[in-house]
C-alpha cells in the first residue's frame, strides 16, 4: 500500500503543481456561472478591467501611475466609464481616511476623458461611492469639516470626541452637462440632540428617530459616519446610503428640491430631507439596544434591481454585505423593509423601523472562507446567483441558487503589482472595493471588441479556464482540489456524485466521503501537519499537505 501511495503521489503532486491556479481564476463550472463580465478596480494601483468568466482581460482602462481608485467605477449603457480616483499620495492632504476620494471622470470605451469634476480642498473632499443615475447625474457624498465651535453650537458634547475637527456628510447631484450641483442634502441640516436645552435643535431623541443625534457613539477619529455606499432608485426617487459607523442604513427622499431638503418639510414623503428611513441599529436613536443590532459595519448596501426584471421575487429588496456579522464570518443579507406605497412612507412598529430579522442570509459555504471586516460588497444577478467580493482578500465568487460555489477569482496583485501565477496571497495584499458584473447583452457591450487579450497575472495557465469546462463539454475528467497546502480546509470539484476516501500519507484510512456533483467543502482543521490523499472510487487520487 505504501509503495503504491508513493508511486502515485509523484505523478499527482507534479500534475497538480501544473494545474491548480492559485490567483485569477480558480474554479468555473460554465453550466451555473452567469454569462457576463466582472468590472474590478484594484487598490494600489490605476487601471480599471473587465474580466470576462475565464479571468482574462477583455478590456482595460488605463490610467497614469499617480492615481489610486477613490474608490468605485461603473460602465454605463452608452459604454461610458464613471469612475472615483485620488493622488496615489495622501500625505498633506488637508482632509483624509480611509475611502477619500477626490475627482469623478466619466470616459469613453477607448478612454478619451470626457469630464472629470473635483471636490478635494480644506473643507470638502470626495468619498467612496458614486451613483450614476437614469438621467446621467451623479450622486456623490462629501465629508465636510465642522470645527469644535461648530460642534458645540450644535449641542454636541465636548467630553464625548477625541478631536477638535469632525467631518459631517453631504450628498450632491451633479451634472455632467453644465458642470453644476442640481441638488444637495446635508446631515447638518437633521441634527439632533438631548445634552444642551439652550441650543435650538435640542429634543428627545427617541421620539425624533427621522433626525440624526449628534451626540451618538464615540467618535475614534475625524470620519464621524463614514458614508461607504449610495444607490438610487428611480421608482421611488429615494436615495440609500450605508453609515458603517452606526450600523445604519439610511433612505433619504429624493423628490425634494434642495431648500426643501434643508427642511423637515416637502417632497413625496412630506418630509424634506429628515431620514425618512434608518435600519439596523434602533440604539441609535435610543429604541433598543445590542440585541436588536442586525447590521455591523455594513458595506455595498443597494437595491435589488440592476439587470433584473420585476418578475424575480428578490427585485427591489435591499441587499448589503454585513462585514463583521460574526469574529470571523461575513454574510450577505437581504430584508424587505416596510414600504407603504399608499401613504407614501416606511413604516415603524413601536418607534422602530423594521423588520426586526432578515428576508435571507447568504453564507459561504464554508463560512470562514468569507470574511472581510472593511471593503466588499454583492450583487444579485438575473439567473438568482449571487457575485460576492471579500475586499480584504481579493476574494470575489459566484454562488448559485444553490448556495454552491459555481466561479471563483483571486485578484492577482500584490501591493498593485502583478504577480505570478502559483503566488500565495495574505490579506491586505490585492484589496478590492468593489466588482460588479455585466451581462453579455449589456447595451454598452454592442459592437465592442471584448476577445480575450491577456491575464492580469503573470506566468498565466492559459489552458485552465478549458480543463474546468464541464465534463460532458470536454469529456475529459474534472476533479480538482484547493487550495494545496490547506489548513482548514479543501475545496474539492468533481463532475458528478461520487464516493471517496481520504488517507494518511502511509496510507492509513481516515475518513469515507461522499462527494457531491460540483464543489464540495471540506473541514480539514482537525488534522496534523502532513501529507494526505484524496481517492475517488473511480480511482482518480489527488494529493495535497496540511499546514498549520
Amino acid at each position: 500500500m505504501n509503495k503504491l501511495f508513493l508511486l502515485i503521489l509523484l505523478l499527482v503532486v507534479w500534475n497538480f503543481s501544473h494545474s491548480q491556479n492559485t490567483v485569477g481564476l480558480i474554479s468555473y463550472n460554465k453550466d451555473k456561472t452567469f454569462d457576463g463580465y466582472t468590472l474590478i478596480y484594484p487598490h494600489n494601483q490605476p487601471h480599471v478591467y473587465l474580466l470576462n468568466n475565464c479571468g482574462e482581460i477583455v478590456h482595460t482602462w488605463q490610467d497614469s501611475s499617480i492615481w489610486r481608485p477613490g474608490n468605485t467605477a461603473y460602465i454605463t449603457k452608452e459604454a461610458k466609464l464613471v469612475k472615483a480616483k485620488r493622488l496615489n499620495t495622501v500625505v498633506g492632504n488637508p482632509i483624509w481616511f480611509g475611502g477619500g476620494g477626490a475627482i469623478v471622470e466619466i470616459s469613453d470605451w477607448n478612454n478619451k476623458l470626457e469630464w472629470s469634476y473635483e471636490v478635494n480642498d480644506t473643507l470638502r473632499r470626495l468619498h467612496h461611492d458614486i451613483c450614476v443615475m437614469p438621467n446621467g447625474n451623479i450622486l456623490m457624498m462629501v465629508w465636510v469639516k465642522k470645527t469644535k465651535n461648530e460642534l458645540i453650537a450644535a449641542g454636541r458634547d465636548t467630553s464625548r470626541y477625541k478631536n477638535d475637527v469632525l467631518h459631517s456628510e453631504q450628498i450632491i447631484e451633479v451634472n455632467p452637462k453644465t458642470n453644476q450641483v442640481v441638488w444637495k442634502w446635508d446631515m447638518w441640516d437633521h441634527i439632533i440632540q438631548d445634552y444642551d436645552a439652550t441650543k435650538p435643535n435640542f429634543g428627545v431623541v427617541s421620539a425624533r428617530p427621522e433626525k440624526i443625534d449628534i451626540n451618538y457613539a464615540q467618535i475614534q477619529d475625524g470620519s464621524w459616519f463614514h458614508m461607504n455606499a449610495i444607490d438610487y432608485n428611480e421608482e421611488l426617487d429615494q436615495i440609500m446610503v450605508s453609515v458603517p459607523t452606526h450600523n445604519e442604513i439610511w433612505i433619504i427622499d429624493h423628490s425634494t428640491t434642495t431648500q426643501q431638503a434643508a427642511t423637515s418639510n416637502g417632497g413625496l414623503s412630506g418630509a424634506g430631507g429628515d431620514l425618512i428611513y434608518r435600519w439596523g441599529n434602533p440604539a441609535v436613536y435610543k429604541k433598543g439596544g445590542i440585541q436588536d443590532q442586525l447590521s455591523f459595519y455594513q458595506h455595498g448596501v443597494n437595491w435589488a434591481r440592476n439587470f433584473l426584471l420585476p418578475t424575480n421575487p428578490d427585485y427591489g429588496k435591499i441587499l448589503f454585505f454585513n462585514n463583521r456579522f460574526n469574529t470571523s464570518f461575513s454574510q450577505v443579507n437581504f430584508i424587505v423593509p416596510p414600504w407603504d406605497m399608499y401613504e407614501w412612507k416606511y413604516k415603524k412598529t413601536n418607534g422602530i423601523w423594521g423588520p426586526t430579522s432578515y428576508n435571507k442570509s447568504i453564507r459561504h459555504p464554508q463560512p470562514t472562507k468569507l470574511f472581510s471586516d472593511i471593503l466588499s460588497n454583492a450583487q444579485l444577478l438575473p439567473n438568482g446567483n449571487i457575485l460576492i467580493l471579500s475586499g480584504r482578500h481579493g476574494y470575489i465568487f459566484e454562488l448559485s441558487k444553490e448556495n454552491q460555489v459555481v466561479w471563483e477569482y483571486i485578484v492577482p496583485l500584490k501591493n498593485g503589482n502583478s504577480v505570478p501565477q502559483k503566488s500565495m496571497l495574505s490579506i491586505n495584499d490585492n484589496t478590492n472595493f468593489r466588482a460588479n458584473k455585466y451581462p453579455v447583452n449589456f447595451t454598452a457591450f454592442q459592437g465592442k471588441d471584448l476577445s480575450a487579450k491577456g491575464y492580469m497575472e503573470q506566468l498565466p495557465d492559459q489552458g485552465y479556464c478549458n480543463r474546468l469546462v464541464p465534463v460532458k463539454e470536454q469529456n475529459i475528467e474534472s476533479f480538482r482540489l484547493y487550495p494545496n497546502p490547506a489548513s482548514n480546509y479543501i475545496s474539492v470539484t468533481v463532475p458528478n456524485t461520487v464516493k471517496a476516501r481520504l488517507y494518511s500519507y502511509n496510507g492509513a484510512l481516515i475518513n469515507d466521503l461522499n462527494l457531491s456533483e460540483g464543489v464540495n467543502d471540506i473541514n480539514v482543521q482537525h488534522l496534523d501537519e502532513g501529507l494526505y490523499f484524496l481517492l475517488l472510487e473511480n480511482g482518480s487520487l489527488r494529493a495535497f499537505s496540511i499546514v498549520k
